[in-house]
Parts: structure tokens; C-alpha cells; sequence
């Protein structure tokens, strides 16, 4: 079932700026932000998941949100997109004329109340009273569905219980969702099956798949979603970032690596991968750790390095004889 019907063109959504920084022991400067996202607005990809209108004592790291969101140069062709947690958050994203606010609810009740202190019946009344603020504004609703896949506490997730949800969404006015692996407990069989319903229930929607890594099957995730005929992947520079309720939960499926394994397949994704090498390989001396990309390690696959000269007088040896 995997690697058929695969799309020829997959849309890129670049969330470290967000998911990424967000966790990080130390606070990024807020013009290192901006600059960042001003390279990444260059580089061919759909959306930038740019910072979070959380509250400063819960996120101290995203404290410079209004700063960074005002000060960024917009790309015509790119999406610019904000977490929002509350009517407080959204009132704060429509003042920085946002492209799109990005709500998260997860489907598991227990990760709810453990991420965000509500149950998921809280959330949705309050997703509604956020789609009447927006109201009248150009600013685009998605919303993410947390744990679609499972939950640390809960197990694995019925795939009825994210269809329902996700028709709870949209009766209340949101346009379009993200399904997302949080914790990193997708398999390849499952992400396919739970893709191929949701295209099958709701063949006109817009739909994200926001996978992690945590078990080393990000990439294979990716392409089972691709093929039951999902064309829009999250991901993030260097695999950095992860959801701090989550216990064991590491890092987002990495960007750089995504998009060199979708190009290995002839798959387009319009996205500038030497220049998104480039950056990642600058993330370890600003994050002063290392990140989980591989590729920025490695190098391209078609990269070859030069033989050591032992190596070049032994084969002039050889030709001799």
C-alpha cells in the first residue's frame, strides 16, 4: 500500500520557529527569530508556523511573539500561522494580522486535561467562541487534532474517535485540520489506515499530518500518509521541538530530511534543500546542542568525497600492472 498513489507534489509546513524554539533551555534572540524566518521565507515552503500568542509565563521562550510576528517580512506565497491557546491569544494574533491561527485540542481526554488543564468538551466551546471572534477577518482557523494516533496514557487512538472530532471542528466554523502524532506512537499501517478514512469522509478537506520521530518511523509515516492521498507534511528545522506533556516524546519529523528523502523519489516539493542544509547546520552552535538530522550530517545521498591520496597512488599503482 505504500509508495502507490503517491501525490507528484507535496506542500512543506516549517514549524521550529514554534514547536521548536518553544522547548528550548535557553530563549532564542528575538532577532535570530526573525532573521531565521526571514531565510526560511525564501526557501519554497507552504506555511511558517512563525511563534505562539500563549501567555509569557507559560512559554517564556515565545514572550517576544507580537515583536517577532511584526517585524518578519512576508513572503506573498507563504502562509504565516500562530498557535493560539485562547480568546486572548486570538485577539492578539488578529492584531498582527495573522494568515492563520492553529488550535490544538488533543482526542485523548487524558492529554487534554494534562496539556492544556481542560477537557476536550472545554476546548471545543472555546474553539467555537474563538471562530465568532474571527469573524469578518481574513485570518484563516485551523485546528489540530492531538495524540490522533495515541496517547502515553490512554493508548492507542480508535480512529472513529478523530473522525468525530474532526466533525465536530468543522460544524463550528474551522477550515481546516492537522492530524498529529504527538507522542510518536503512529505505525506505517496505521497512519495509512486513519488517512485513507479521513480523505475517504471528508474528500475536500485541507488536511496536515503533523508526525514526530520519537520511535525512528517519522519518514515511513510520511510516506504511508502521502499514499492514502495526504499532500501537506509539518515538519521542522534540524527534528527539533516535541510536546513537553508527553513523556518520552522527542522531536518533529526533521525538514531537511524530509525533503531529501520526498526528492530521492521524484517527488516535488519546491523547497531549496542546500540553502535548508545550510541553516540546519547552523542550529548547533546557536541551540548549543545537537540536532537529530541526519542528512545535515551525512550529506546529500549523491554527494561523493574525494579518495585520500594513498588510496589515488594505490590505483596508479594497479594500472601499472
Amino acid at each position: 500500500m505504500f509508495m502507490q498513489n503517491l501525490p507528484t507534489k507535496v506542500r512543506i509546513n516549517e514549524v521550529a520557529t514554534r514547536d521548536g524554539f518553544q522547548s528550548e533551555a535557553i530563549f532564542i534572540p528575538t532577532d535570530k527569530k526573525i532573521e531565521i524566518i526571514n531565510r526560511l521565507s525564501l526557501l519554497g515552503l507552504n506555511k511558517i508556523e512563525v511563534t505562539s500568542f500563549v501567555s509569557p509565563k507559560a512559554i517564556p521562550n515565545l514572550r517576544d511573539a507580537e515583536e517577532v510576528m511584526n517585524s518578519i517580512t512576508r513572503i506573498p506565497n507563504v502562509t504565516y500561522v500562530t498557535l493560539v491557546p485562547n480568546e486572548k491569544g486570538a485577539e492578539r494574533a488578529l492584531a498582527t494580522n495573522a494568515d492563520e491561527i492553529n488550535l490544538v485540542m488533543s482526542v485523548s481526554e487524558s492529554h487534554n486535561l494534562s496539556n492544556i488543564r481542560m477537557t476536550c468538551d472545554q476546548s471545543l466551546a472555546q474553539f467555537k467562541r474563538i471562530c465568532t471572534q474571527m469573524e469578518g477577518s481574513n485570518t484563516r482557523i485551523n485546528a489540530s487534532l492531538a495524540t490522533s494516533f495515541g496517547c502515553p496514557f490512554e493508548g492507542l487512538i480508535a480512529p472513529e474517535r478523530v473522525i468525530d472530532v474532526i466533525k465536530q471542528y468543522l460544524d463550528i466554523g474551522i477550515q481546516s485540520i492537522s492530524i498529529a502524532d504527538t507522542t510518536g506512537m503512529a505505525s506505517p499501517r496505521q497512519v495509512y489506515e486513519l488517512c485513507d478514512q479521513v480523505r475517504n469522509v471528508f474528500p475536500t478537506l485541507d488536511v496536515t499530518l503533523h508526525l514526530h520521530n520519537t520511535r525512528g518511523m517519522g519518514l515511513t509515516n510520511a510516506l504511508a500518509g502521502l499514499s492514502a492521498g495526504i499532500t501537506q507534511l509539518d515538519a521542522s528545522l534540524g527534528g527539533i521541538g516535541g510536546c513537553p506533556f508527553a513523556p518520552g516524546a522527542t522531536g518533529n519529523i526533521c525538514t531537511e530530511d524530509l525533503v531529501h528523502m520526498l526528492e530521492s523519489i521524484d517527488l516535488d516539493t519546491g523547497v531549496d534543500l542546500p540553502t535548508l542544509l545550510d541553516m540546519a547546520r547552523e542550529l548547533p552552535e546557536l541551540l548549543m546542542h545537537d540536532i537529530s538530522g541526519q542528512v545535515a550530517k551525512a550529506g546529500l545521498r549523491t554527494e561523493t568525497r574525494p579518495l585520500s591520496q594513498s588510496v589515488i597512488d594505490l590505483k596508479a599503482r594497479n594500472e601499472k600492472h
